[in-house]
């Protein structure tokens, strides 16, 4: 598949990003809105998608609402919010099985388009505010997925090293929102912000499936909605770091998690950002990586060591597991494994594997429907328009001098650990 399949229509108030392929037997409908991230409506945007995808106008309670989607040959339908770099991101999904691979012609894709533009269009609203008893069940959910956070530790390490390195930057803000601001929101408050969102937030439907452009593109037509000024997108800011902030907390847990944070300044769609990747791939992001041969399997001092990169802030996250007394060792290790990699320590070998995994997890994304809407995705709000052929090229052509190079402009931020109370 390239990307060159995805068709781009500017509709009213939205784009529609079409994708033709005879690959699924369903059709996977994403509606995207995007916003700054930004502290003041970080908890509208988490609790609204859970409150429209609980119940409609038609719909008046979530068994309806579910009951009407088996009715649609069981189909999937969800809503989440999250963020990519200093954007926040509500997205609504909906999948559907395709009625040319059933026997049964109930004409699916046109219903599951009604269906959406009920969710999307016709809240269950009366008076202006929210059903009382709707935002009641989905502010207990809300908070139960916030507790749910400081429940699994090694999330919560990785959320508190953004807290703590990203302090007074937009990207510290949790696209949960905050446990003690969940309480205050009223029905129409969420409403007020409701239409704001729609009048404003930059909006991407994606449809994905064994579909004709013409009749897709009519059925979306019904959505229409007000036109918007788009907001330029800003380059997050360059920090400069003068020392490397060291955090410790301490809970009580068997096993201590060691996060750190680097700045690499590198974003989706740059020169550099396809060596960040190999530089990632080699350090510490598969299972072949420095990390997890050295500080894991060889010195055996951690459960897990592995890295990731933030490809819409800049940033490369090194996530690891251990013991409260091998702190000093481990982060020394994993200092002298950045150093390696800025030193060219590494094989051709490791290049090699390091690209064909690249490749292959790439293409394996690219499997499901969801995975190739949110590769596109990434592409579009990163302004850039890479097709498959040229990211594959461009990853098969970056040699060992880029990624050193690249390893050289990598700077520790943060060093975070979440301390357990075993062996004080």
């Amino acid at each position: 598949m390239e990307f060159e399949k995805e068709h781009i229509v500017k509709m009213n108030g939205f784009t529609l990003h079409m994708l033709q392929t005879e690959k699924y037997k369903t059709n996977t409908i994403v509606w995207k809105m995007k916003a700054p991230l930004q502290k003041e409506t970080a908890t509208l945007r988490a609790l609204l998608p859970l409150v429209m995808q609980s119940s409609t106008k038609k719909y008046s309670t979530t068994g309806a609402l579910r009951s009407y989607l088996d009715e649609l040959y069981g189909a999937s339908f969800y809503a989440d919010t999250n963020k990519k770099g200093e954007e926040n991101i509500i997205s609504f999904t909906l999948e559907i099985a395709n009625e040319k691979y059933l026997q049964d012609k109930t004409p699916l894709l046109h219903k599951g388009v009604e269906f959406l533009t009920e969710v999307l269009l016709h809240p269950n609203v009366t008076n202006d505010q929210f059903d009382d008893k709707t935002m009641k069940k989905e502010k207990r959910g809300l908070k139960e997925r916030i507790h749910s956070l400081y429940d699994d530790k090694m999330r919560y390490a990785t959320v508190r090293l953004v807290e703590e390195m990203c302090k007074n930057e937009p990207y510290s803000i949790q696209p949960t929102g905050e446990l003690n601001e969940i309480d205050g929101i009223t029905g129409e408050q969420l409403y007020e912000y409701y239409q704001q969102a729609l009048n404003e937030d930059q909006i991407d439907l994606y449809i994905i499936g064994d579909i004709q452009l013409s009749e897709v593109q009519n059925l979306f037509s019904v959505l229409s909605l007000s036109d918007r000024v788009m907001k330029q997108k800003n380059r997050p800011a360059k920090k400069d770091i003068e020392e490397i902030n060291v955090v410790k907390e301490h809970q009580d847990l068997n096993q201590g998690k060691l996060n750190i944070g680097c700045r690499t300044n590198i974003l989706l769609g740059d020169q550099e950002y396809y060596a960040l990747q190999m530089f990632n791939g080699i350090f510490g992001g598969f299972a072949h990586s420095k990390l997890f041969i050295n500080v894991r399997e060889k010195e055996s001092l951690a459960y897990y060591a592995a890295s990731r990169i933030e490809s819409h802030k800049g940033l490369l996250m090194i996530m690891s597991g251990i013991e409260n007394q091998n702190y000093d060792k481990a982060v020394s290790i994993i200092k002298e494994q950045l150093e390696m990699m800025r030193l060219g320590e590494f094989t051709d070998k490791e290049i090699e594997q390091t690209k064909a995994v690249i490749k292959n997890e790439l293409l394996e994304t690219l499997d499901s429907p969801k995975g190739f809407i949110e590769v596109l995705y990434n592409n579009y709000i990163g302004d850039k328009n890479i097709t498959l052929a040229n990211w594959l090229e461009r990853i098969q052509a970056v040699s060992k001098e880029e990624i050193i190079e690249v390893a050289k402009k990598i700077e520790m931020d943060t060093i975070y650990f979440l301390a357990g109370t075993e062996g004080e």
